[in-house]
């Protein structure tokens, strides 16, 4: 059974879901941010989905990655698969631009995570889920569900 990592439920709010992956929105406010969580058990890497899997992941991510694009105009859209701390497969979703705080490296660890207050959390998840609902298949989860 799929079960969000801890980290990834302290760390995210829950937007709601596409086919494959649950769409989250980090609580980090220094950077537009999403992640996309396969949701299937015991999951650790991108190779260990089945190929169908595989392919609905990367059409899920790049839908994920071109509607950031559209809503926001970022110089780069940065997706990565890191893993070390949390072992669940996750693909974060980062619009980057020039000038940001991390610009031009990368945004871990390179300055201490400054989180969305509650009002602009739920703000930036209703905006989120509005955008998402032009994804086919996305399905929105609430805060109160």
């Amino acid at each position: 059974m799929f079960e969000l990592h801890p980290r990834l439920a302290a760390d995210t709010r829950v937007l709601g879901d596409l086919p494959l992956c649950r769409v989250l929105l980090a609580k980090e406010s220094q950077y537009p941010w999403l992640i996309l969580v396969p949701r299937v058990a015991g999951l650790r890497e991108i190779h260990h989905l089945a190929p169908l899997q595989q392919q609905q992941l990367m059409q899920e991510s790049c839908a994920v990655a071109a509607l950031m694009e559209q809503a926001l105009a970022p110089d780069k859209i940065n997706v990565a698969a890191l893993g070390n701390l949390v072992p669940q497969l996750h693909l974060h979703h980062v619009a980057r631009f020039v000038g940001d705080k991390a610009w031009p490296g990368p945004i871990w660890g390179a300055h201490p995570v400054i989180p969305h207050g509650p009002q602009v959390l739920a703000r930036e998840a209703d905006t989120w889920q509005t955008r998402l609902g032009t994804v086919p298949g996305f399905a929105p989860i609430y805060a109160d569900e």
